[in-house]
């Protein structure tokens, strides 16, 4: 038998072959589509992907504002950040954050699926949010995907 056939290949930065993917995030759960985004930006999705390199698609999610929560969680649920200072502890829930900045909501999402470590971050730099429909990465020709036929 040749032993050769067997052989684990591993993608390295130079192998990598990465697309861009167009996601619109209209009437979509934000928990969901998060979840079907960090898929996409780890790779995934791809059948050479490869734990500790960056090897996944770059994703643009276009209407970022016009995305839901289910149940009561647009005014229950609240993102904590502190200041640095003695008692600089700050609460906002979703529809403060949706009014401020649309983008930030569906950028915690995701962030917070994706692996805690320098391939988390890089990753993490391929997702573009926008609010609206236009974007500016026209020349890249993203294809166009659905959340719902990701997995």
């Amino acid at each position: 038998m040749d032993t050769l056939s067997y052989k684990t290949v591993s993608q390295n930065a130079a192998t990598v072959q990465k697309n861009w993917v167009l996601v619109d995030a209209t009437n979509e759960v934000v928990g969901r589509l998060a979840a079907t985004v960090a898929y996409v930006l780890r790779g995934k999705n791809k059948p050479g992907f490869t734990p500790h390199v960056d090897c996944g698609d770059n994703v643009i999610i276009i209407n970022a504002e016009k995305i839901r929560f289910t149940g009561d969680k647009m005014t229950d649920k609240q993102y904590v950040h502190h200041t640095g200072y003695p008692g600089g502890q700050r609460f906002t829930t979703p529809a403060a954050l949706l009014k401020k900045k649309p983008c930030a909501v569906v950028e915690k999402a995701v962030k917070g699926m994706l692996p805690k470590t320098r391939v988390g971050a890089e990753q993490f730099r391929n997702l573009h949010v926008y609010e609206g429909a236009s974007h500016p990465h026209e020349a890249q020709k993203p294809t166009e995907i659905k959340v719902s036929e990701i997995r």
